[in-house]
């Protein structure tokens, strides 16, 4: 097991927009830390080591230890943040304090595995419908993927939520009957652009507008 990585903290006397600008201008995040029967605190660390965490094949679920100057060390993993759209850099993170033993809800991805025989041996599509699905688990069994092996799919067979197989201790939340990837028939090309134009496909035998030239 990979040593747990610890981020050092310190705590945030005051709030405000202005006080945040000057943490990002000096490398800084601002952080909100909460949950596991403790007080909410304002704190702050550096954003190169958040952002490190975040880079982690296991990203916003990876646990760590956050050690908050004068508080203490806790457990916590990503609840929220948020990322600058212009900069892609995180500016605001909330992180929840972990008890042993508890489980919550996290998001994973789901990576499909194998080449479809619906798509090889009949012409089809596979189309990956949900790329991501939610999990109830301890953070620290939590998956860094779900996989999901389609080689069997023929055209018309479908991977639906109820059929991902996880972990024992680990839950999959959601509609069971959604479907995760299906294969479908490609569409044909010549068809397909008659509709987008607008145009009616010609059929055999079928009467011509009066007046119009054969």
């Amino acid at each position: 097991m990979a040593e747990k990585i610890t981020v050092k903290a310190e705590k945030r006397e005051t709030r405000g927009k202005n006080e945040a600008r000057r943490l990002r201008a000096s490398g800084g995040v601002p952080l909100v830390v909460y949950g596991g029967g403790g007080e909410s605190i304002a704190a702050s660390a550096a954003l190169g080591d958040l952002a490190a965490i975040l880079r982690l094949e296991s990203g916003a679920n990876t646990v760590f230890s956050l050690d908050i100057a004068g508080v203490g060390v806790s457990d916590v993993i990503f609840q929220d943040r948020q990322i600058d759209p212009l900069m892609g850099r995180l500016t605001h993170a909330d992180l929840r304090r972990l008890v042993k033993g508890e489980k919550i809800e996290l998001t994973v991805p789901v990576h499909l595995e194998g080449d479809p025989v619906g798509v090889k041996e009949e012409g089809g599509i596979l189309d990956q419908i949900l790329r991501e699905v939610k999990v109830l688990c301890e953070p620290a069994n939590a998956p860094d993927a779900i996989v999901v092996d389609v080689a069997a799919l023929k055209i018309g067979d479908a991977i639906h939520i109820a059929d991902l197989k996880v972990e024992k201790g680990i839950e999959v939340h959601g509609d069971a009957d959604a479907v995760v990837a299906h294969v479908v028939v490609a569409k044909e090309p010549e068809l397909e652009s008659q509709v987008e134009a607008g145009a009616q496909p010609a059929v055999e035998g079928e009467a011509k507008p009066e007046g119009e030239a054969s």
